[in-house]
């Protein structure tokens, strides 16, 4: 056999691999839309839905064997498939076909992989606004209660480049909020753009309530301390006493538990009752660290069957319902907890449309379970997706953190759903008028989403504007995973 004739054999047998993928994504896929049906009351939404479990089908398979040989013969190697998965294939397939001579397929319309990018566009504006001369990549801004009451902070936030606003319904109350929203819709009609409203659920605060025996005490690397419902536990150690009892079902010796956003990180090596844990620290500051009330506790790994919808929520909900563009859901881990939220919702509304839902992914659960709540919250609402870096990060390990973030990203796209990146972005800038070099490269890494959140700051104009330069820099550069090769002017050939 010649090399022309072995090479021919070998494109040959791609084609054949690739004609079977298909297949399989296609069946796959389609036992995933029939267990989705009763979800999907939206249509707009039954073609993302279609994609995405397409994505999720073709993922379920190693392509690194497919890649080489596509990209030698200067085809896709399917590494940006997520908007149009069927519809990658499908031009791999016909191109080869074409190659071997083996096949007469179609090429897909070009319709086909723009429409889905524009879809994104459409709901992305349509969420989170945006001048027209705006980055692609959107910014939402904490409000600081200051925001209810002086005058022009808005404005000043607005001019520098905010797209959208947050209110975090765990701080402050419905006048404070009230004055914030009517401030906000004062600033975007004088800026001749809407600047849409997002309100966060506060979600069950997994923290210490109250603690004992702790006074002049920092806990070093090596150290005991207790976690118990009752302040009298372990009488000859530290003691915090935890809100959620049932946090000790999932406490059984060697399960790790971190407190303060992991400042404090632990081990627990005894159970003396179902109530109470005894734990060593295995990480904290040398000088160590104090155990106070209000701190949040984590316990990493674990799945915690705690509803994502408290009493207090469903408190402000009827605030929330009234006024919010979107409704930023935390906690939430799984399809019971976005069928809860749109039924209080639905109560509350009376007949009026629903806000967009905004997931907030911040347990190993939800990540799990994140391509059902998609469909759950987006087969009725317009649905965004927030990757909470802070505590997702604290849940799954630091080290995994960087790998999961590109996986929503991905996942999100081929939903068509958009995303923000969430937490620390500039917070030195933030918080003290400097970003570091991290921080910076963090921000541009936020490009690749949707929208990108802001904390409260002291320099929360600047940051915003600061922001808003590296995400229109970015935009030259890159969209999503799409390089855009526009000419380099840092060199010049001799």
């Amino acid at each position: 056999m010649s090399e022309q004739e072995h090479l021919g054999a070998d494109h040959a047998e791609l084609l054949a691999a690739l004609c079977k993928l298909d297949g399989e994504i296609a069946e796959a896929a389609g036992r995933a839309m029939a267990a989705w049906a009763p979800a999907l009351q939206r249509e707009e939404f039954r073609g993302s839905a279609e994609n995405m479990a397409a994505y999720l089908a073709l993922r379920q398979a190693d392509l690194r064997g497919f890649q080489h040989p596509l990209a030698a013969l200067g085809l896709s190697s399917l590494g940006r498939a997520e908007g149009h998965v069927r519809a990658s294939l499908a031009a791999v397939i016909a191109a080869l076909g074409r190659i071997t001579g083996g096949g007469e397929a179609e090429f897909p319309p070009a319709a086909a992989f723009d429409a889905p990018g524009e879809l994104l566009d459409a709901r992305r504006d349509a969420l989170f606004g945006g001048a027209p001369d705006s980055p692609q990549t959107r910014i939402l801004v904490t409000l600081p209660t200051e925001a209810a009451t002086e005058d022009g902070m808005l404005d000043r936030l607005v001019a520098a480049g905010a797209d959208c606003v947050r209110i975090n319904t765990a701080h402050d109350g419905p006048e404070v909020w009230a004055a914030m929203i009517a401030q906000t819709r004062a600033a975007g009609q004088a800026a001749g753009r809407r600047v849409p409203v997002s309100m966060d659920l506060a979600g069950p605060k997994i923290r210490i309530e109250a603690v004992a025996r702790v006074e002049g005490v920092r806990l070093k690397i090596g150290e005991r301390f207790a976690l118990a419902t009752d302040a009298g536990a372990a009488p000859d150690l530290p003691v915090a006493v935890l809100s959620h009892a049932e946090l000790f079902a999932h406490m059984p010796v060697g399960q790790p538990v971190w407190i303060n956003d992991g400042k404090l990180r632990a081990r627990v090596v005894e159970r003396p009752d179902d109530s109470c844990a005894i734990l060593t620290v295995t990480g904290a500051r040398a000088k160590g660290e104090k155990l106070k009330p209000e701190k949040g506790v984590n316990l990493p790994g674990a799945d915690l069957a705690i509803p994502a919808l408290t009493d207090d929520d469903r408190g402000v909900l009827g605030f929330v319902a009234s006024h919010a563009d979107i409704v930023s859901f935390s906690f939430v881990q799984t399809v019971e907890d976005v069928q809860t939220l749109l039924a209080e919702l639905t109560a509350r509304c009376q007949g009026r449309a629903l806000p967009a839902v905004m997931l907030k992914i911040e347990t190993p659960l939800a990540v799990r379970n994140l391509p059902q709540m998609i469909v759950a919250a987006g087969g009725q609402v317009p649905v965004a997706v927030m990757i909470a870096r802070g505590d997702l990060a604290v849940e799954i390990g630091f080290e995994r953190l960087s790998e999961m973030q590109e996986e929503i990203l991905w996942l999100c796209e081929a939903a068509q759903v958009p995303v923000v990146w969430a937490t620390q972005v500039l917070d030195g800038l933030l918080r003290d008028g400097q970003a570091s070099r991290a921080e910076t490269t963090d921000a541009a890494m936020g490009q690749r989403a949707e929208c990108v959140m802001l904390n409260k700051g002291q320099y929360l104009a600047e940051a915003v504007a600061f922001l808003r330069s590296v995400m229109g820099r970015m935009d030259r550069h890159q969209d999503k995973k799409f390089a855009h090769l526009g000419p380099l002017k840092t060199w010049r050939l001799p």
